[in-house]
């Protein structure tokens, strides 16, 4: 165990020279949440600090599970929700992971199809400058009506079972009315196949990652009708993933790279570096996507459809202002309830503690130091301030979780009675 004084010796590369530069083979998505990670490649941030990161570019998250779970991957750009269940033992190849490190918040959208839009605005009278909560009840009384005259139900794509997208499309579709196991189908795309899969008519709207909503919409085949905002702006998004294991036999690295990630995503939370930003992620390396796109939506200035309407998000990406790289573990705690609520788990204090044990914030101060922390408490009330607020009022405390999941209308039958005696 590393001493507490660590962290403020990270500056001087000389502290890796008796085992030379460390190459740390990492996965990740095409996506712009995996900018801080791929900033700390390209600009020096990793270098600085002894490090040389080898991105391998892959094409699900499941890959990505399992390539770290195989001991091919050291590290990896995942889902926040991906460490949580595998430490409940949750999924098709469960193998325990933490993250000490989150790449930041916002990023996601939810994109429905131009033809199930207008049918929504045909029936509905549903205006252009409708809000989030809006688009999704008025999709509602679409889909009670393509049930009542016999249509197929609406068909939308999520990018993995314990993702973020899964958990905030439910809320959004839930806080419109819209039973998500009942009334419409939910199938897993990859975020890169998901505007293919819209245009082929395959699904009828998605819920992923930057720049692939704004890629729909400029094609003129997607609506943008929500944003990550719009549900819950502290929500965290992507993690640095990696094994327990290895982060123990390796506790100066993961402070190493930790100091490499901060000062990455400072840089990438600067305006003016977006476009050296912008033009390193069009890579076909990395997101293979047209640069004006992902400047765009670095500035959270959104195509919401080809017809020339048009919405600015501040602060679309937060990459480190508002502490947004710290592992709070309230936040896993919500995840964790989205999973009760949705039937993936069990409600109890020892899976409340397993969904906690993924966030590490002591990896994060170690590295970073107290200073670098938020003051607040790591299990915090969630969703109660002015501009922290979930979509439909509800409001998150990690200390009444029982009541919090009985107080949805809509949600998985199990979840009313899985809670156990000892939470």
């Amino acid at each position: 165990m590393m001493s507490s004084s660590f962290g403020s010796n990270l500056a001087s590369p000389s502290r890796l020279s008796s085992e030379g530069p460390r190459v740390l083979r990492a996965g990740f998505i095409p996506l712009v949440d995996a900018s801080v990670l791929i900033a700390a490649a390209e600009f020096g941030f990793a270098q600085k600090e002894g490090i040389t990161l080898d991105l391998v570019k892959d094409v699900s998250w499941a890959n990505v599970r399992d390539r770290l779970a195989f001991r091919q991957f050291d590290i990896a750009h995942m889902l926040s929700p991906m460490p949580v269940a595998s430490m409940l033992g949750l999924g098709s190849n469960p193998s325990p992971t933490i993250t000490p490190f989150s790449l930041g918040s916002g990023g996601n959208a939810i994109t429905l199809s131009t033809r199930l839009f207008d049918r929504m605005r045909t029936e509905t009278g549903l205006s252009d400058q409708a809000s989030a909560l809006e688009n999704a009840q008025a999709l509602a009384a679409a889909v009670k009506r393509m049930k009542a005259s016999g249509e197929p139900s609406p068909t939308l794509g999520m990018t993995y079972p314990f993702s973020s997208h899964n958990y905030e499309f439910r809320y959004w579709l839930a806080a419109g009315g819209i039973d998500p196991d009942h009334d419409v189908k939910l199938v897993v795309v990859p975020p890169p196949l998901t505007s293919d899969a819209l245009a082929a008519g395959a699904i009828d709207g998605f819920c992923v990652g930057a720049p692939w909503n704004m890629v729909a919409s400029e094609r003129g085949v997607g609506r943008i009708v929500a944003a990550k905002q719009d549900i819950w702006p502290s929500a965290p998004e992507k993690v640095i993933g990696m094994r327990p294991d290895w982060a123990e036999s390796h506790p100066e690295t993961v402070s190493r790279l930790i100091v490499a990630l901060d000062a990455a995503a400072r840089w990438c939370d600067r305006a003016d570096n977006h476009d050296a930003l912008a033009e390193a992620l069009a890579d076909q390396r990395y997101i293979a996507a047209p640069v004006n796109i992902i400047r765009h939506v670095l500035s959270g200035e959104f195509s919401l459809d080809a017809k020339g309407h048009r919405r600015v998000i501040d602060r679309y990406f937060s990459f480190h202002a508002g502490f947004a790289n710290y592992p709070r573990p309230s936040q896993a705690l919500w995840i964790f309830s989205q999973m009760v609520r949705w039937g993936q788990s069990a409600l109890s204090e020892q899976n409340a503690q397993l969904a906690m044990s993924a966030y590490r914030p002591d990896l994060y101060r170690l590295a970073l130091g107290n200073d670098a922390a938020p003051t607040d408490a790591d299990i915090r009330v969630e969703g109660a301030g002015e501009d922290d607020r979930f979509m439909d009022g509800h409001i998150f405390d990690p200390a009444d979780m029982p009541a919090y999941i009985a107080g949805f209308a809509v949600k998985a039958e199990m979840s009313a009675t899985s809670a156990s005696e000892d939470f």
